[in-house]
């Protein structure tokens, strides 16, 4: 019988399902996701958790209620750092105690610490052990990795940035575990397109569990449509030229907190809704992000602010949004430094709209929706209007917003 190993689909999910998806099917185990965030998932969550810890960590509580009578193991790693001399947010550190200590009746945990501070090896150091604790051998440990890290970056043919893929398995640079591999310019975020999990075809087969991402969950991450290069072989009625929004917004703000539809409150399909185009951090490359936060007086303690910082001044700087929306969970204690940073640098060198929009479980949606249309409206009549200026007795604006 295969093991079934448990995945919530919360916190790091958005970042690394890919990886974890393809490396322990390859180890023989079955993957289960847990179920799409819903209202009695969340509530689960904040009842089991302790009031002072962020949405995001009480919405994970509810994820593993959800999963774990299903499931021989539950993957609740033990982040510690991502990149090379950075760290990620402590909670995720204490999140296997809080968990063991909190649930009852919880399967097993696959709780291996992840720490890649020193050096890249440690991503490998825990395949090794999380393969260990399910009765993989190391050699099979080995192989799932490397496969594990070619097909997270599935999409865009390479894993981008310096990473170079080590003799021992190891990603180098800050694309340790493929969580930073980068995409290059705007293109598609490779590990969570759809297109590109089709791609492992019948080698690694999805089951009915295994997770899968609605259209509504990532709105802008539809198939692009291209002329066909050939153009004289495709007759001109068949011919199909990518829409291009007239507003570009920049979202900034952790992947388990904008992908997640329940609790982001659909912000990215009310953008497209909107017909506004969205950028955020995963669509900088990751050299462009280095290049920016190369400005600081020293490097960011936490990967999240150097990936913050540097993706949404890149932007700014290249003139690609035309606004900023930052969607933070309230206590977020890394947040609550690296979005007054952005802001206040933003405001020092452009004129571009800069909003916050803080979200718990209290968060009701037409308050949320009231602060976005107004936002959104303001982009428009500003891109329309504000260098308009009539002679006397014509109309002041010379465009107008359908409502």
């Amino acid at each position: 019988m295969r093991v079934k190993i448990g995945i919530p689909r919360a916190m790091f999910y958005y970042k690394f399902i890919r990886f974890w998806e393809v490396f322990f099917t390859e180890l023989g185990a079955e993957i289960i996701v847990s179920e799409l965030t819903n209202k009695r998932i969340l509530n689960d969550g904040v009842k089991a958790c302790v009031d002072e810890a962020c949405l995001p960590v009480k919405l994970f509580f509810g994820h593993v209620i959800n999963i774990m009578d299903r499931v021989d193991y539950v993957l609740v790693p033990r982040f510690t750092s991502i990149s090379k001399g950075e760290y990620v947010c402590p909670e995720f550190g204490g999140l296997p105690d809080m968990i063991k200590h909190t649930i009852k009746g919880l399967p097993k945990l696959i709780d291996t610490e992840v720490n890649l501070r020193k050096s890249e090896k440690g991503g490998v150091r825990a395949a090794v052990r999380m393969a260990a604790l399910i009765g993989a051998s190391r050699r099979d440990a080995l192989v799932a990795y490397r496969h594990a890290l070619l097909h997270l970056s599935l999409g865009d043919g390479s894993l981008g940035g310096d990473a170079s893929l080590g003799g021992d398995g190891s990603l180098g640079g800050d694309t340790s575990l493929g969580g930073d591999a980068s995409l290059g310019g705007d293109a598609s975020i490779s590990w969570l397109d759809k297109a590109s999990r089709t791609r492992l075809g019948e080698r690694f087969p999805q089951s009915q569990s295994s997770p899968r991402l609605s259209e509504r969950s990532l709105p802008f991450f539809e198939g692009r449509r291209t002329v066909p290069q050939d153009k004289r072989t495709v007759p001109q009625d068949r011919r199909t030229v990518p829409h291009v929004p007239l507003l570009q917004v920049a979202v900034i703000g952790h992947p388990y907190t904008i992908y997640d539809e329940y609790i982001s409150m659909d912000l990215l399909g009310k953008l497209k809704k909107y017909d506004i185009g969205v950028k955020t951090i995963e669509m900088v490359s990751n050299d462009a992000i280095n290049k920016s936060v190369a400005e600081l007086a020293k490097p960011m303690f936490w990967y999240y602010g150097r990936t913050a910082y540097g993706a949404v001044m890149h932007l700014a700087r290249a003139g690609k949004v035309d606004g900023i929306i930052c969607l933070t969970s309230f206590g977020c204690g890394v947040d609550s430094f690296i979005n007054d940073l952005i802001e206040r640098k933003i405001k020092k060198e452009s004129d571009i709209p800069f909003i916050t929009m803080t979200i718990d479980e209290h968060s009701g949606e037409a308050g949320f929706n009231t602060r976005l249309e107004a936002f959104t409206d303001m982009l428009h009549w500003r891109r329309c209007n504000e260098d308009n200026l009539p002679t006397p007795g014509e109309h002041i604006y010379r465009c107008q917003i359908n409502t």
